[in-house]
């Protein structure tokens, strides 16, 4: 018997559907007002702003907690491989799929690209590479080979993870610990090779799925790193934040800090702020997702990876619905699959990715046919891409508060007993206990959800209305003419929202 979770009331979808409704008036009547937004120096809070600059110009801050993760890390891989084959009582499955996974994205809405600070895949793969615990490597240590112009944008990153959610959803990674485990391992090794043979971190800057995602949704993040004083940035000549120094290495992602504006390929590793020589740089709070709707620049590859994880994190929620597996299987009658459904889930993740991709193209197309002509159709598809990340953001989010907050329970047993020692399946009557037992209240996760729903609704509007404005060449009169993509960010809004209508199966 498959275990579900109730989907969110009507009352709850009524209150969005009007929410949409306002807000929609407003982004068609109300006037565009360009202005910076403010920024404030967490450094100057009163002993809070003196541990962040301390843990921003030393490494043992950071070493410590790269320890720690790491521990849990290598905890998950002898669990995999070691531990019970029934994932709900092994660690590796339910830490890896319910907690991390899920609870990645809730990290990303208040920490920005904290996570990729003391990513344990990163970890050892410097570590083993480098032979050191945080000091600069010489030279000798990598290739240190360029990498290949073709590879130098984030399409490798979307295939990746185009392939991640094939093993997680259609080889079904996820409840199987052992395959978690191996998959765990797989991403050590590809980092390492990446930081063996290419300069600086190739790996987290164009291959890794987890790390471009947590990138883009950055762009929402309220949090920053960023100069104290830009004139002392624009007046610097040697660049330490760039190259590094003797002991630092540089920054992995070939950023300049006085030229940053957006988080996106930011790792937070904090080699900027330890080396510059000024103290010149911090942590700052901002107004939640300045960057998606004013500062971030579009390329075209980076429009191509939001609309994929728009898509992906769609068809994640479908593969969630108690329809999915019948689907699944009336589809394989249709295209004459007689295995393991495999083929049929591959056909099924290209189409479900192909439908909103083509959704938003043909949007993107009618709005070009009503702008001046002065903008190309591509230039128009890039600009307003930036709309799928809030989409897919709270959609990601609200769905997730789900399995976080139902299917954690319970995980302070799994570290005591990690390898699931002598443990039996999950009853039914535990599953329906774990309804009655989760963190918050089943109304206050409805209240949380709907209010992503509408936030993520909000700031497309504002995407749309800030970044339409160019487009129109400046004359949001004529805001008829970027109806389209309106319409579009309308349709994924209500596909969303009645996704999280739906009863939701647990994952395991």
């Amino acid at each position: 018997m498959t275990m579900t979770h109730p989907g969110l009331p009507e009352v709850w979808v009524y209150t969005i559907l009007v929410c949409m409704g306002l807000l929609f008036t407003w982004g068609m009547l109300a006037p565009v007002v360009e202005k910076r937004s403010p920024s404030f120096n967490l450094s100057k809070i009163p002993l809070f702003g003196a541990l962040i600059l301390w843990a921003n110009r030393g490494p043992w801050f950071l070493l410590a907690f790269k320890v720690v993760i790491l521990a849990i890390f290598l905890l998950v891989v002898v669990a995999g491989i070691y531990g019970t084959p029934i994932a709900e009582r092994n660690l590796a499955t339910a830490l890896t799929w319910n907690l991390w996974w899920a609870g990645l994205i809730v990290i990303i809405f208040f920490l920005g690209s904290a996570w990729c600070a003391v990513c344990p895949w990163d970890t050892l793969a410097n570590w083993l590479v480098k032979r050191r615990l945080w000091k600069r490597a010489g030279p000798t240590a990598s290739l240190n080979l360029t990498v290949p112009k073709w590879m130098r944008n984030v399409i490798p990153a979307l295939l990746m993870f185009i392939g991640l959610t094939w093993l997680e959803l259609g080889v079904g990674v996820t409840t199987n610990p052992y395959a978690t485990a191996l998959l765990a391992v797989l991403m050590v090794v590809l980092a390492t090779i990446s930081l063996a043979v290419f300069e600086k971190k190739a790996f987290c800057r164009y291959f890794c799925p987890v790390g471009r995602t947590i990138g883009f949704y950055s762009q929402l993040a309220p949090v920053e790193l960023r100069p104290i004083d830009p004139d002392t940035c624009a007046n610097c000549t040697t660049l330490e934040c760039y190259h590094g120094t003797d002991n630092i290495d540089p920054c992995p992602t070939q950023l300049v800090m006085g030229t940053l504006k957006q988080n996106t390929y930011c790792t937070s590793c904090g080699n900027c702020s330890q080396s510059c020589p000024h103290q010149n740089i911090t942590w700052r709070l901002r107004s939640v997702a300045t960057e998606v709707v004013q500062m971030a620049r579009p390329h075209w590859d980076e429009a191509w990876f939001m609309l994929g994880l728009m898509a992906l994190t769609t068809f994640h929620g479908i593969t969630m619905m108690p329809f999915w597996e019948s689907w699944m299987t009336d589809f394989a009658q249709v295209i004459g699959d007689s295995g393991q459904l495999l083929s049929s889930f591959s056909l099924g993740l290209v189409i479900s990715m192909v439908i909103p991709m083509a959704f938003y193209g043909a949007c993107i197309g009618l709005s070009h046919l009503l702008l001046p002509a002065s903008k190309s159709y591509w230039h128009t598809f890039y600009s307003l891409a930036f709309v799928t990340i809030p989409l897919a953001f709270a959609y990601h989010l609200a769905h997730n508060l789900n399995h976080l907050i139902r299917e954690t329970v319970g995980m302070l047993d799994l570290f005591l007993n990690p390898l699931g020692t002598d443990a039996l399946p999950l009853s039914m009557m535990e599953k329906h206990q774990r309804h009655f037992q989760s963190i918050i209240s089943e109304e206050t996760l409805h209240i949380l959800q709907t209010g992503l729903m509408v936030l993520g609704f909000l700031i497309a509007i504002r995407v749309i209305r800030r970044r339409g404005l160019p487009l129109l060449g400046g004359v949001y009169a004529a805001r008829w003419r970027i109806m389209p993509i309106y319409g579009f960010a309308i349709g994924i809004t209500l596909l969303h929202v009645w996704l999280l209508a739906q009863p939701m199966v647990m994952r395991m």
